[in-house]
């Protein structure tokens, strides 16, 4: 194979460092080496993209490579053609002089071909008595069979990032589609809760979307929307769990009512010693604790959540409730860490603790974290929240203030 040693180009052509390198790396190709050369055309178009070249310039190698007799690129074969820019025109679809010179420059830049420029620039063979090309003069395809591995590792990514893109859009679009039809149920069958807003959230994370996404703008919005979805499942769950406590309450309620009223006596406990002993094997009632706090003074305490109630302010538990959920998810805080907040420390508790939460955010590294301390340790009985509204309201000069 006629590699050679480092030549310059012809005429005012500068050579680069890279450019060196490329050509000895064509004297270092394993004995014995072959390739299909029309594989590693489909593995270099395949890789066009991050080869930073265009189809003109594919066009061009294509008709390159048709100048090469064999189908295999061989490390012991010829691999230097040398068409004119007439004929390699013709057989580039008549491509223009200038935009053919240009498309061989960017295959020479993307390492994909070398120039073997003679004396005078001009691209021959001389060949032998016995009529084998003795010396050639023109372009040198022995990059691409060097970098054959390399082109089909390339062409092999690009395959796989394609699929997952189609995949990420493929979930993306169902994941829209379960969102927006939930909202719209909820909404429909009178569902507690400001859906407008989240519905708002919904329409501005699809605004989001560029018209021509990339894999990273499809994932960022997926994963937004999936905790969307997350979140409407969440409140749906909360509220249908809310629904049932309610209706068992009114059940025991009834049943009591209807019960022998000497029932109460018989279990009452006929000494303090034995009321101790009951009270310490009590469970914890499924129905939602007592507010420790009236919400004014909850909003005292954490005056930044009004920000992030409807309409930018908070009247009543279920608008505290519903602007514990934007700050929940705007702390990182997750669905699963705060529907387990509410389950133990009931709704409207594990709303004022996420206010509090976010009073202190600049001093908390992981919220999440945080919440789910002070569930663990309300469900074993050693925290309460009315220390820290009283120390939050310490803090915004509320003196004095006690719980009503």
């Amino acid at each position: 194979m006629q590699t050679g040693s480092v030549t310059t180009p012809f005429g005012r052509r500068p050579i680069s460092l890279a450019l060196m390198r490329r050509q000895q790396a064509t004297a270092e190709i394993k004995a014995g080496k072959s390739a299909d050369k029309w594989k590693v055309m489909r593995d270099t178009s395949a890789a066009m993209e991050p080869l930073g070249l265009q189809s003109n310039s594919l066009a061009v190698l294509d008709a390159l490579l048709s100048f090469y007799p064999e189908n295999e690129l061989r490390q012991d074969a010829q691999l230097i053609v040398f068409p004119s820019n007439v004929q390699l025109s013709l057989r580039a679809h008549s491509m223009p002089g200038s935009t053919l010179r240009r498309h061989l420059a960017s295959l020479v830049e993307a390492g994909l071909i070398v120039r073997k420029d003679s004396a005078n620039g001009k691209r021959f063979a001389r060949k032998d008595d016995a009529g084998d090309v003795e010396s050639a003069f023109g372009f040198d395809l022995s990059p691409l069979l060097a970098r054959a591995e390399e082109l089909a590792a390339l062409a092999q990514q690009v395959v796989a990032a394609r699929a997952a893109f189609r995949k990420a859009k493929e979930n993306l679009t169902i994941c829209r589609r379960d969102v927006r039809k939930l909202i719209t149920a909820a909404m429909e069958e009178g569902a507690d809760g400001d859906w407008q807003a989240v519905e708002a959230i919904y329409i501005a994370l699809i605004a989001r979307l560029p018209r021509a996404p990339s894999i990273d703008d499809v994932m960022r919005i997926l994963d937004e929307m999936e905790m969307l979805k997350q979140e409407i499942l969440n409140r749906l769950e909360i509220q249908e769990k809310t629904e049932n406590t309610s209706t068992n309450d009114a059940h025991i309620e009834r049943h009591i009512q209807n019960s022998n009223t000497n029932f109460l006596n018989e279990i009452e406990p006929s000494s303090e010693k034995e009321l101790g002993a009951k009270s310490s094997q009590m469970v914890r009632p499924t129905s939602e604790p007592l507010k420790a706090f009236p919400l004014g003074v909850v909003l005292k305490a954490c005056p930044q959540v009004a920000d992030y109630g409807p309409g930018g302010a908070i009247a009543s538990w279920r608008d505290l409730m519903s602007a514990a959920v934007v700050v929940r998810s705007m702390l990182g805080i997750s669905p699963s860490a705060y529907q387990d907040a509410c389950e133990i420390m009931g709704p409207e508790n594990a709303a004022a603790t996420v206010a509090c939460i976010l009073e202190r955010a600049n001093m908390i590294n992981s919220p999440g974290a945080y919440l789910r301390d002070l569930t663990r340790r309300t469900e074993r009985g050693e925290f309460s929240l009315g220390p820290m509204i009283m120390a939050l309201l310490k803090a915004n000069g509320e003196r004095g203030l006690k719980a009503g």
